[in-house]
């Protein structure tokens, strides 16, 4: 079922897995659109996902990607489609190595490298997860901003993705300056069935991994995001063990500097038993602006 937010209609899992599925127009070249209904720019998270897409297609059988590192450049436009360029930079004996461009009107709008490994054994250790509340016994991001203001806002209700913040959110910060906090610990999972297909699930974390992250800052600041103008710069990621993004994961989130008019911001990834899946990190544009609050 469909839930209605101020102007967009919340997108279904089946909807992203659509726009999740390039078409491809030529070798190495591949073709992206947006859903149809969102913001007003292309989000961040689905550039990525499609650009990784767009990279494991051209990868041989039973190498995994392990490593990703992306510049957003311009906004994306969602009235139009994406076309993404890959460049096979290299194929060795354990390691691949792509790069992708993805282009709009002409222009490139974000790049991404990333690097895939064939399985090996080798030294394995770990930081444990922090010790949170399970996902069960938390209200949704949807569920909080609906009892706080009677609404969810745009840029939160079209997401097929559910989350559930462990502790205050930034909109609870600004109230209260008590609840200011470096640390953003939020549960996640895909909402639906997805299929067992590794690079259909790294590609729905990489989309999920960019939803929360700079709301860090935000947050250790007391600010909401009335006022504020922010934008993904940069990010990073390292996929250490196999997951599955529609079951619970915890994003354990921080930020270890802002300044200027950016902000950092890294998160590791855990499974609901402790396992270590994934590292982000992450470099946004946050400016002071003028605004009325949320649309």
């Amino acid at each position: 079922m469909s839930e209605q937010g101020a102007g967009h209609t919340r997108q279904s899992l089946a909807d992203l897995l659509r726009v999740l599925d390039l078409e491809q127009i030529e070798v190495n070249i591949f073709r992206g659109i947006s859903p149809d209904e969102g913001p007003q720019r292309v989000f961040g998270g689905l550039v990525a996902g499609q650009a990784l897409v767009a990279a494991g297609r051209t990868v041989p059988a039973g190498r995994y990607v392990h490593s990703l590192h992306a510049y957003f450049i311009r906004p994306g436009d969602p009235a139009v489609p994406i076309v993404y360029e890959v460049d096979r930079v290299r194929d060795g004996r354990s390691f691949t190595t792509r790069r992708v461009v993805a282009i709009q009107h002409g222009k490139a709008i974000f790049t991404l490298s990333a690097s895939f490994h064939k399985e090996e054994p080798g030294l394995d250790h770990q930081i444990p997860m922090p010790d949170v509340p399970p996902p069960e016994d938390l209200l949704s991001t949807r569920e909080r901003l609906r009892e706080a203001f009677g609404k969810v806002p745009n840029f939160v209700q079209w997401h097929p993705i559910e989350t559930r913040p462990v502790g205050a959110m930034s909109f609870e910060a600004e109230r209260d300056p008590q609840l200011r906090t470096a640390t953003n610990p939020v549960w996640f999972k895909v909402d639906g069935e997805l299929p067992d297909d590794r690079l259909t699930q790294v590609c729905l974390m990489t989309y999920a991994s960019d939803m929360t992250l700079l709301d860090t800052v935000l947050l250790r600041h007391g600010r909401s995001f009335a006022g504020i103008a922010m934008a993904s710069l940069d990010h990073a990621m390292w996929f250490h063990r196999p997951f599955r993004a529609d079951e619970w994961l915890l994003y354990a989130q921080e930020t270890p500097t802002a300044q200027g008019a950016r902000g950092l911001a890294r998160g590791l990834v855990y499974t609901r038993d402790g396992q270590l899946v994934c590292s982000v990190v992450q470099e946004g544009m946050i400016r002071v602006v003028d605004a009325e609050g949320w649309g």
